[in-house]
């Protein structure tokens, strides 16, 4: 958490207190860079769905991007933390929290979040700039003040890369949680990419970590290698998950790096960083300029390998090196 500033500390403490009586949440603060004393200041509420490696990244891209338009334009861009730990009562509480104090602009990162935050600003015009929603249409995000960026996946080519790396794979599993809007689209194109080819599938869901860790091990002497799309629930038990899979030999192929970075093999997708700091200078748009910028779907390619699950596996990707311009290289962290 940043120092907070004097000028500040009083209202985001109050702020701070009254969510925390609210929605039994966890929620932060930190001030942006000041410009002129006599600048405008601006109130941004980051809402972030739950923790996991993906979501904090967009998180500090999003901060460290106010920072520098605030320092940029000369004015104050205060902003709040807020985190509904996957929980919707306490998102509906968040977004009922910072309607009543009268934010400038709503930054909800993935898809839970930003449909509450929409529900929560019915009838208002506060912005509602949302991060990582990979399908804003299904999840039903089109009312006329909210937009956002996309990671959308590109599902058969993730699935080209599994098969460039393993021409014989048989049985693919397809793990996910029923939960997950984002999950709908890319499974679906995953089932018709793989009945194309000829290759079965078994699905296996779950909403909890618990559920999914049971799930991947039910499957684990069943399959050639296992797909998840951009899947909040299964990123949160992938450090738990990516153990198991290494041991009985089954690459993982998901949805964006940050489950690389908790150990999967390899993924093909948007980098996160970029994503955050785009969503962010969305937000200071709709707010200093008082236009909602267009919806935004971010550029992706980048494959990111896990160079020691790939050795776990005994997996040579040099192949993936044919399939795009950027392959980059990563070990697992714990964060």
């Amino acid at each position: 958490m940043k120092k907070m500033n004097k000028l500040i500390a009083a209202t985001l403490s109050a702020v701070l207190a009254l969510t925390a009586a609210a929605c039994g949440g966890s929620a932060s603060s930190a001030p942006a860079a000041s410009g002129e004393a006599a600048g405008d200041v601006y109130r941004v509420a980051i809402v972030q769905q739950l923790d996991h490696a993906s979501l904090d990244e967009i998180r500090l891209a999003a901060e460290a991007e106010l920072d520098a338009k605030a320092a940029e334009l000369g004015v104050t861009i205060q902003y709040t933390e807020f985190n509904g730990q996957n929980d919707p009562t306490t998102l509906n509480q968040i977004g009922t929290q910072v309607v009543s104090d009268g934010y400038d602009a709503i930054i909800p990162i993935a898809t839970l979040a930003a449909q509450c935050m929409q529900n929560a600003t019915e009838g208002t015009d506060i912005p509602v700039i949302f991060a990582a929603v990979s399908d804003p249409e299904t999840a039903g995000l089109t009312a006329e003040n909210v937009t956002g960026t996309s990671d959308a996946l590109n599902t058969p080519f993730i699935l080209d890369m599994m098969l460039a790396q393993d021409p014989d794979v048989q049985t693919v599993g397809l793990l996910y949680s029923l939960s997950e809007d984002n999950s709908k689209k890319p499974i679906a194109e995953a089932k018709e990419y793989l009945d194309a080819k000829g290759i079965a599938y078994i699905e296996k869901t779950g909403n909890t970590t618990d559920e999914i860790v049971a799930a991947t091990n039910s499957i684990l002497d069943q399959v050639d290698a296992i797909f998840t799309p951009t899947d909040n629930v299964v990123m949160a038990a992938e450090l738990t998950i990516a153990e198991s899979l290494m041991a009985a030999g089954v690459p993982h192929y998901t949805g964006a790096d940050s489950f690389v970075r908790n150990g999967a093999f390899t993924t093909c997708g948007v980098n996160y960083t970029e994503l955050g700091a785009y969503t962010a200078d969305m937000a200071v748009e709709a707010m200093v300029d008082g236009t909602l910028p267009a919806f935004h779907v971010m550029d992706g390619g980048i494959i990111t390998v896990n160079t020691e699950t790939a050795a776990a596996l005994g997996i040579d990707y040099s192949v993936f090196s044919t399939m795009a311009n950027q392959v980059a290289e990563v070990v697992t962290t714990v964060d």
